[in-house]
C-alpha cells in the first residue's frame, strides 16, 4: 500500500472511532434525559375541581363551571405500598392547599358548662291547706298572697250545717253511752275525721249549746302563694283554701340543650348568680335531670336545690349558672382530644386524616375514629387515634377531595366495616386470646420449639375459655366456623417439637385469628397485621404483632426483619368490607 493510502486509512479509522465515541456519550445521555423526562411527566401534578372531576389542567386556576379553586392531584402512584386509605401528595400540592397538621393531645376532660334558668319553688315544700268538713266561710284571717303563716295559726272560720248535725248526734249518743257505747264512739269518730280536736269534742259533749263556727288552722309554715277562696264561699270536704310554700330552700331549674347532655350528671356542683343579688355566688348540687327531652326547646331541665336563709332568693328570679364537670363517657384523668376542624362527618361515621411518617413523600391516612363529647373547639377521642399523631386540621376537605379523585377511599366512599356487634365480655375474651397468641409468636421469633409448644398449650386454654354462649345468630355461626381450625392448628404446634412444622401450622392459625380480629374486634389499642413474602415457599404468610417493628416468626434470626406491615387494626374498628373504589373519570381539559 502506498504511504498516502495508508495515511488516508488511518484518518478514516480515527473518524469512525470518534463517531462511535460520540454516539456512546451523547446517545446514552439523550436516552437518559428522555427517561428522566418521562419519569417527570409521570409524576406531574394535575389540577382538578372537587365538584367537577372532569375538569383537569396542568396548572392552578378556577373551575370554568363553578368558579371554585382547582386542587392539585398527583398523577403518579404511591412511592410506598399501595393502600386505598393512604394518599400521597407533593409538597407543592400541600403548600397550595394550605394543609396544616396538629398533634393529637391529652387534655383534662373537665368542661365548664354555662347554663341559664330560673329560681323556682321547692315543690317538696309546698302544702295545700284544705277544708276538713263542708261549710260556708264566715271569716278569713289570711286573705292575701305573700302573707307569711306559721304552723298552728288560725286561717279561717266556717259555718257548717253538717257539723251542727254531727254535734247533736254526739250529744244524744252521750246521754245513752252506757247503753249504746258503739253509737257514742261512732259519733266521736265522725268528728275526729273532720279534724275536730279532742278538746273541742269534749266541749261539744258537755255543752248545752251547739257551736256554730269552727276554726281551721294551718298545718304548715310558709308563705301564701295562692288564695283560692273568699268570705262567703261554700267549700266541700277537701277543697283547697290556700297554697303555702316554705322558702327555706328553693330550686334552681336550668335548661341544658341536647348537645350538653354528656356533660350533665347528678351530683355535679352548680355555681350560679342572680341579677337581683349582685356580687354574690350561690352553690348547689345537681339533684335531678328530667328523663324526657322537651321537643319544642330541645332541652332538658337540670334541677339543683339550694338553701335560702332570709328568703333572699325569690321564685321567678333569673339565674346564670356554671357547672364544672367531666364527661359521663370517660373516667380517665386525661383523655385524647382532636381539634374540631379535623373531623369530617359522614352520617354515623367520623373521619380524620393522619399524617404518615414512614413515607418518602408526604402522605395522609384516612382513619375512622370514635368521638366523645365536644369540649370547646376540641372533640374527645374514644378510639382510633394515639397521642402525638399528627392529624390534618386545615385543608382537610382538599385532602379528602384529592383522595376521591385519585381512587382512594374518601369520606363518602369508605367501605363498611366487617366488625360484628358482640358483648363486651366476649371481646375481652378475644383480647386475652390475642395476648396468648403474641406469646406463641414471640417464641417462634426466638426459634424456641419447646417454648412454642408450651405457648400453644396456653393459647388452647385461652381458646377453651371463650364463652360462645354469649353469641347468637350470625355471630355464633361465624365463631363456630373459625373455631375448629384454631383448635387444630394450636394442637399441631403443641404436639410438635420441630420448629419448621410448628411454623407451618402457625400460618393457618394466624390467618384464622386475623379473621377473628377483623370480625369481632379486640380491646387492644393497636394490632398490626404483617406479612413475610418469602414464607410458605415464597407464597407469603401473615401474622399479628403487638409492635410495628418487623420481627419475623417464620424465619427468626435468619431473616428477622423480612416483611412489612399491611394493616393496622385499632380498638373498636374491624377490617373494611369491599374493594378499593375506582378513581373519578372524566374528560381532560
Amino acid at each position: 500500500m502506498k504511504p498516502r493510502n495508508k495515511q488516508f486509512a488511518t484518518y478514516l479509522l480515527i473518524a469512525l472511532g470518534g463517531l462511535l465515541l460520540g454516539w456512546l456519550i451523547f446517545g446514552g445521555r439523550s436516552s437518559e434525559e428522555a427517561h428522566n423526562h418521562a419519569a417527570e411527566t409521570a409524576g406531574a401534578t394535575e389540577y382538578t375541581c372537587s365538584m367537577h372531576p372532569q375538569i383537569r389542567q396542568d396548572g392552578p386556576g378556577k373551575c370554568p363551571l363553578c368558579g371554585m379553586d382547582l386542587i392539585p392531584v398527583t398523577a403518579n402512584g404511591s412511592s410506598g405500598e399501595a393502600s386505598p386509605y393512604v394518599l400521597e401528595m407533593t409538597p407543592e400540592a400541600i403548600a397550595l392547599s394550605n394543609i396544616q397538621t396538629s398533634p393529637v393531645q391529652l387534655m383534662n376532660p373537665e368542661n365548664e358548662l354555662l347554663l341559664s334558668g330560673t329560681v323556682q319553688l321547692n315543690e317538696q315544700k309546698v302544702s295545700s291547706i284544705t277544708a276538713k268538713f263542708p261549710g260556708r266561710i264566715e271569716r278569713l284571717y289570711v286573705n292575701f298572697t305573700g302573707q307569711e303563716v306559721r304552723k298552728g295559726q288560725k286561717l279561717a272560720s266556717l259555718y257548717s250545717p253538717e257539723l251542727l248535725t254531727a254535734q247533736r248526734e254526739l250529744q244524744e249518743a252521750a246521754k245513752s253511752k252506757d247503753l249504746m257505747p258503739e253509737l257514742y264512739e261512732a259519733a266521736k269518730t265522725k268528728l275526729r275525721l273532720w279534724n275536730i280536736s279532742s278538746s273541742q269534742i269534749q266541749r261539744i259533749e258537755n255543752a248545752n249549746e251547739l257551736l256554730t263556727n269552727f276554726d281551721i288552722y294551718a298545718d304548715a309554715s310558709g308563705v301564701v302563694t295562692e288564695r283560692l277562696v273568699a268570705v262567703g264561699d261554700y267549700v266541700s270536704t277537701g277543697s283547697v283554701l290556700v297554697e303555702v310554700a316554705n322558702l327555706s330552700s328553693v330550686w334552681v331549674v336550668l335548661d341544658a340543650y341536647e348537645s350538653d347532655l354528656s356533660w350533665v350528671k347528678e351530683g355535679a356542683t352548680v355555681s350560679f348568680t342572680v341579677p337581683g343579688i349582685p356580687g354574690k355566688e350561690f352553690t348547689a348540687k345537681v339533684q335531678f335531670v328530667t328523663p324526657v327531652l322537651d321537643a319544642s326547646t330541645r332541652a332538658v331541665q337540670v334541677r339543683a336545690e339550694v338553701s335560702n336563709p332570709g328568703n333572699q332568693l325569690k321564685p321567678g328570679m333569673f339565674a346564670n349558672a356554671r357547672i364544672i364537670t367531666s364527661s359521663k363517657t370517660t373516667t380517665k384523668e386525661n383523655a385524647l382530644a382532636v381539634q374540631r376542624t379535623a373531623v369530617l362527618w359522614t352520617g354515623k361515621r367520623s373521619v380524620v386524616y393522619v399524617k404518615v411518617d414512614d413515607r418518602d413523600a408526604p402522605a395522609f391516612e384516612m382513619r375512622e375514629v370514635t368521638l366523645g363529647p365536644r369540649l370547646g373547639d376540641m372533640y374527645l377521642v374514644e378510639s382510633g387515634l394515639s397521642e402525638g399523631e399528627q392529624v390534618v386540621t386545615n385543608g382537610v376537605f382538599a385532602v379528602d377531595g384529592a383522595a376521591q379523585l385519585s381512587g382512594n377511599y374518601s369520606m363518602m366512599s369508605a367501605p363498611a366495616s366487617k366488625l360484628l356487634e358482640v358483648p363486651e365480655q366476649f371481646r375481652q375474651q378475644v383480647t386475652a386470646l390475642v395476648d396468648a397468641y403474641y406469646t406463641l409468636k414471640n417464641e417462634l421469633v426466638a426459634s424456641d420449639a419447646a417454648g412454642a409448644s408450651q405457648a400453644a398449650a396456653t393459647f388452647g386454654q385461652a381458646l377453651n375459655k371463650v364463652d360462645m354462649s354469649l353469641l347468637d345468630g350470625s355471630t355464633h355461626a361465624k365463631w363456630m366456623q373459625l373455631l375448629p381450625a384454631l383448635q387444630a392448628n394450636a394442637a399441631a404446634i403443641q404436639k410438635s417439637t420441630d420448629i419448621g412444622k410448628q411454623r407451618e401450622a402457625f400460618s393457618p392459625l394466624s390467618d384464622h385469628l386475623i379473621e377473628v380480629v377483623e370480625t369481632f374486634g379486640t380491646n387492644k389499642e393497636t394490632v398490626y397485621k404483617q406479612k413475610c413474602p418469602m414464607a410458605s415457599n415464597d407464597q407469603g404468610a401473615y401474622w399479628l404483632s403487638e409492635q410495628k417493628e418487623i420481627r419475623n416468626p417464620y424465619f427468626g434470626e435468619a431473616m428477622m426483619t423480612c416483611g412489612e406491615t399491611e394493616q393496622t387494626f385499632r380498638q373498636g374498628a374491624g377490617a373494611p368490607a369491599g374493594e378499593k373504589p375506582k378513581p373519578a373519570q372524566g374528560h381532560v381539559h
